[in-house]
């Protein structure tokens, strides 16, 4: 399965340049917030693929300008051809926001996850804006990430932990690949493609 991956930033590759070609073979597309929700549309316009999406941060306009077509996996489990993807969005809180979160907040919202993490039998893919805690993240508190990302990902071993909010600009220590553990830790920022069933998935980015 090929997935699309984006984040934080309108790619000029597949926005301002698009051909439709550019989406071939694209078997899932996979917002991991701060877009545009035109952009989104856009993308599902020409692809029959499901385009999926979490809130960023800066997404309050979503409630006046949903995307056309997509699909909201926030506090979710999704099934795209029996794999199991897990959405949270939004970031750590640090002034007044629709979709901003203490730490405590999320932890609540992944504990009236539970049930459906228990149905599933946990998750191949987690979905979020912001990033894990000491995972790609910064020390300053608007780009810090969650722990109970962390935790989700020591527990339940999803095979990719996708997120944004980090944006490759703001420096080296942003990286577009990781690993923690058994999971492939990839940075949505702009654009990137990959292959869910790769053994490497660094060597298809």
């Amino acid at each position: 399965m090929k997935i699309l991956a984006i984040a934080d930033e309108e790619s000029k590759y597949l926005w301002d340049y698009f051909e439709k070609s550019k989406l071939e073979g694209i078997d899932l597309i996979i917002s991991c917030g701060d877009l545009d929700p035109r952009y989104l549309s856009f993308l599902a316009t020409f692809t029959s693929a499901p385009v999926l999406y979490v809130h960023g941060n800066h997404d309050d306009k979503y409630e006046r300008i949903p995307p056309d077509g997509c699909i909201c996996i926030d506090d979710k489990i999704y099934v795209h051809e029996g794999v199991r993807i897990m959405g949270l969005g939004g970031s750590m809180r640090y002034k007044p926001g629709q979709y901003q979160y203490t730490e405590r907040q999320m932890r609540h919202r992944v504990f009236k996850l539970l049930p459906k993490i228990l149905w599933r039998r946990g998750f191949d893919i987690l979905v979020t804006h912001a990033p894990a805690y000491q995972l790609n993240d910064a020390r300053d508190l608007p780009h810090q990430g969650f722990k109970i990302f962390r935790s989700l990902i020591e527990k339940y071993h999803p095979k990719y932990f996708l997120h944004g909010h980090v944006h490759m600009s703001y420096g080296r220590q942003h990286k577009r690949y990781d690993k923690y553990m058994d999971t492939h830790v990839i940075n949505a920022y702009d654009r990137c493609v990959f292959e869910f069933e790769a053994e490497n998935p660094a060597d298809t980015l």
